[in-house]
């Protein structure tokens, strides 16, 4: 399967994404770790990539872009499908994407988009920089995160909405329900004709 996974921070998207890639046998591509890896081996696309990375600065689409289509294209593990965790992260890189599988492996298969609200996601993080001595999860942190991934993430959402691919997930509870969910949507994406009767 073609998935991609949306998720404010907080909201399990780590969790979640290892299992989808466990079920279903298929790597996750996180715009992240590719910046990581292309940087650490000296690539050409690390090397343009590096003094945004250095600056803190956003890397410019294209070069996120060049990097996913190496990913895709250098892979064999992405024959069978991939995640993709934190990217697209804008409209126009959705765009792009839905081009780059146009024209390779074919379109996406589904949009999972966790949502999970406010009080939940400090809730969760309160607990972890308790458990995990996270210093840089505060609160006032969390709520710019959140707010940052929301405004950047709404046009998306109506993008994927508008493609039929879009499925909204509740993502409180416990990990063990939230994938259970995931799988049962996942589950109807891909046999869709085994849930006609369903109610949807």
């Amino acid at each position: 399967m073609r998935l991609v996974l949306l998720g404010p921070p907080g909201s399990g998207k780590g969790t979640q994404g290892a299992r989808i890639s466990a079920r279903h046998g298929i790597p996750t591509i996180s715009t992240g770790q590719l910046f990581d890896r292309q940087i650490s081996a000296g690539t050409p696309l690390g090397r343009r990539a590096e003094r945004y990375v250095r600056a803190g600065e956003l890397v410019p689409d294209e070069i996120v872009l060049d990097m996913v289509a190496d990913r895709l294209a250098v892979s064999v593990d992405c024959a069978e499908g991939f995640l993709f965790d934190g990217f697209p992260r804008t409209y126009p890189q959705a765009e792009a994407l839905d081009r780059m599988l146009a024209a390779s492996c074919g379109p996406l298969d589904a949009v999972i988009d966790l949502q999970v609200d406010v009080d939940e996601v400090l809730a969760r993080i309160r607990r972890r920089a308790h458990t995990e001595d996270r210093l840089d999860d505060t609160e006032d942190t969390a709520r710019r995160r959140m707010a940052v991934f929301a405004a950047e993430t709404a046009p998306l959402r109506r993008y994927y909405e508008q493609a039929g691919v879009l499925h909204t997930i509740d993502g409180t509870g416990e990990p063990d329900d939230v994938a259970t969910r995931i799988h049962q949507t996942l589950a109807a994406v891909a046999h869709p004709q085994l849930h006609l009767g369903s109610g949807g």
